[in-house]
């Protein structure tokens, strides 16, 4: 539900990235080799124009779980934002902390999760 708002401007990310990557040299050299249009824009395109979508998926998880607390308190959802916000209501730090860790840890594994997809999608960076 909340990646809806995020979904619209990663497709504008990778239209301009692939308009960008498709008028590379090496896609010219791949057509030149006799590749089908289809490999050309998967293999050689597409992998290539993901890479700086990976980057952007990855720092917005973080603020996507921060945006969770405003979220649920439009809707009324009991979750983690709520739980933050009562402990900040309360004067309570064992929940404020909770929510931080969560967080943090939940950004310093998308982070992983975006080298690691860094690696499977271009060759150069998989030493």
């Amino acid at each position: 539900m909340l990646t809806l708002i995020s979904i619209a401007s990663y497709t504008r990310y990778t239209r301009s990235s692939m308009l960008e990557v498709m008028n590379q040299d090496y896609i010219r050299t791949a057509r030149s080799k006799g590749l089908s249009e289809r490999v050309v824009i998967v293999k050689h395109g597409f992998r290539n124009a993901l890479i700086p979508i990976t980057t952007i998926v990855a720092f917005d998880f973080a603020g996507l779980i921060g945006g969770a607390v405003i979220t649920e308190k439009v809707f009324g959802w009991k979750g983690m934002g709520d739980m933050f916000q009562t402990g900040l209501h309360n004067v309570d730090p064992a929940p404020v902390m909770a929510f931080f860790l969560v967080t943090g840890t939940a950004a310093v594994v998308m982070n992983l999760v975006a080298d690691l997809a860094y690696a499977a999608l271009d060759p150069r960076i998989r030493r």
